[in-house]
């Protein structure tokens, strides 16, 4: 059943996502879009499906959302730091590599906390190890697993658990 909700989840997915590429107004094309949404859905492409963890209750469809404002936020942020430390005189930086933990369990939720902090200037996640993740910092300000985790972390993990699971 799972699997049957995460193949639905894709399917509605790659639809959606064949429409806006192409003229979502001719009937040709949501032919041609369903057809391969479906073989895409049903051929064995992939091991598992990591959708089949998706929420979707309201509550979880609300923490989608807070996590989606949650993350622009952190982008926003992340982006003023990082040109910050380019434009500054003396270029501000302390890279290196640090160790985060994370309590996340499902599939979806790591990879979705993985792909938040590469995506996020200044951060990319460089090999994930069981709980632990090691990440490529710009500004190394803690070398503690613990503060490291909250600083890069931050709210994603809380938030993802509420729609990932």
């Amino acid at each position: 059943m799972k699997d049957l909700k995460g193949r639905a989840i894709r399917f509605v997915l790659l639809l959606g996502a064949w429409l806006v590429l192409t003229d979502a107004g001719k009937t040709e094309e949501w032919i041609a879009g369903g057809i391969v949404a479906f073989l895409a859905c049903v051929l064995p492409l992939f091991p598992r499906s990591t959708l089949g963890d998706l929420k979707l209750t309201p509550r979880a469809l609300l923490g989608m959302i807070v996590f989606f404002f949650i993350f622009l936020k952190a982008l926003l942020l992340s982006n003023l730091d990082v040109a910050y430390r380019v434009l500054h005189p003396k270029l501000p930086i302390n890279p290196g590599i640090v160790r985060i933990k994370t309590g996340l369990r499902s599939p979806l939720a790591r990879l979705l906390l993985a792909n938040a902090i590469t995506l996020t200037p200044g951060t990319i996640t460089v090999e994930v190890r069981g709980e632990d993740y090691f990440i490529h910092w710009i500004n190394v300000s803690e070398r503690d697993v613990e503060a490291a985790t909250k600083a890069i972390v931050g709210e994603f993990e809380s938030r993802l658990e509420v729609f990932c699971g």
